[in-house]
């Protein structure tokens, strides 16, 4: 269980009493392909992975919330820093609680690696909306000036210190996006060709 309380989406009774067509068992236990990298993703192991990551950030926010108390209120840019790790810790804390729990998207399965890469593009457009004043983030003082700065200068190496990472991690990062645009443009092309059937039987109905 996650934070003691939260339960798998897919737990090991779930997959046995309710097969999924892409879930396949060895003597390991439950594990799906991964498309983008063609490794197994055992269930145990992404689940044990999302736990551990989840409570070094839990261990992360209490320390931070200790040092904000504790930062006098001339230290803008300490506190800014602050708040910029604070930022990335709850939106970490909320995806992986987001995706430990949903049992209705094999999708939110994958490897570690995988789950830093969609980690590093939340981060990122989150910043986007900081700057534009597009969210109300406890994290975010009236003026977000120093935080978004912060933001932009510390979030890949907190991340990698939360998920225990070496360096080169997100180094694989490209595959990841490259994957998404190749699967973007085959959707692209059969919503085209499918438009195109489609406005064919109009006219022929007409």
């Amino acid at each position: 269980m996650l934070d003691g309380k939260l339960k798998r989406g897919f737990s090991n009774d779930r997959l046995t009493r309710r097969p999924e067509p892409r879930a396949r068992k060895d003597e390991r236990g439950f594990y799906l392909m991964s498309l983008s990298e063609n490794t197994k993703v055992y269930f145990d192991d992404y689940y044990g992975f999302l736990e551990a990551t989840y409570a070094r950030a839990k261990a992360e926010r209490a320390a931070l919330d200790e040092k904000i108390a504790a930062c006098p209120a001339t230290s803008v840019e300490t506190s800014a820093y602050y708040r910029a790790r604070g930022v990335i810790v709850d939106l970490l804390m909320k995806t992986v609680s987001r995706f430990y729990t949903d049992g209705s998207n094999l999708g939110v399965v994958m490897t570690p690696w995988c789950f830093g890469t969609v980690m590093l593009e939340k981060i990122e457009i989150y910043r986007d909306r900081i700057s534009r004043g597009e969210v109300n983030d406890v994290n975010i003082p009236e003026y977000p000036y120093y935080v978004t700065r912060y933001l932009d200068e510390i979030y890949k190496i907190t991340l990698l210190e939360l998920f225990d990472f070496p360096e080169q991690a997100f180094q694989m990062r490209w595959q990841y996006s490259e994957l998404l645009k190749k699967y973007s443009k085959i959707l692209g092309n059969i919503t085209g060709s499918l438009n195109s059937v489609l406005g064919m039987i109009k006219n022929y109905n007409k």
